[in-house]
């Protein structure tokens, strides 16, 4: 298991982007799958739709004719003598999972607070490192357990294949 220095948290890579759903459009459910860098574990989290599609097309090298919002906010970033150093996955607010983007600029390191659709997004953008919190993937796995609705749907997204994207 790798941890980011001394915290615990355990280093997730993003594989992929699965849509499923019966059809198009509005019932049709995104999510973005991570897998344990040197580890059996995953994470499943249900993402919205924009954020899922510029997901799967940064994962697959398609470049925008202009930027998108994640590209547009990884340059500004850079522009403004930053970085993004790193992603955390590291905690629930309201049952839902929370990231950390921590950010390396010129007045020293920030912490941002953010969804992690939006910090995933900018973490595959700039090659930034991707952690998960144990307290996260113990909720998940937990989640990932018996037979409810949501248990299956998680086996799903792991078992199927990425969401692909003709063109950006």
């Amino acid at each position: 298991m790798i941890a980011s220095a001394g915290t615990g948290l355990v280093e997730m890579r993003v594989s992929k982007v699965v849509a499923l759903g019966p059809g198009r459009g509005e019932d049709i459910s995104y999510f973005v799958a991570l897998d344990e860098a040197r580890g059996g574990r995953h994470l499943v989290i249900l993402i919205g739709p924009s954020e899922a599609l510029e997901l799967a097309a940064s994962l697959q090298g398609l470049p925008w004719r202009r930027p998108m919002t994640y590209q547009f906010a990884a340059a500004l970033v850079r522009g403004l003598g930053g970085r993004v150093r790193e992603v955390r996955l590291d905690r629930m607010v309201e049952g839902a999972y929370a990231a950390t983007v921590e950010v390396d600029g010129p007045h020293g390191v920030a912490l941002v607070d953010a969804r992690p659709s939006d910090a995933l997004n900018l973490a595959v953008l700039t090659d930034a490192r991707v952690f998960a919190a144990p307290d996260v993937l113990a909720d998940y796995a937990g989640r990932q357990q018996g037979d409810s609705a949501e248990a299956g749907r998680m086996r799903l997204v792991l078992a199927s294949d990425p969401m692909t994207i003709r063109h950006a």
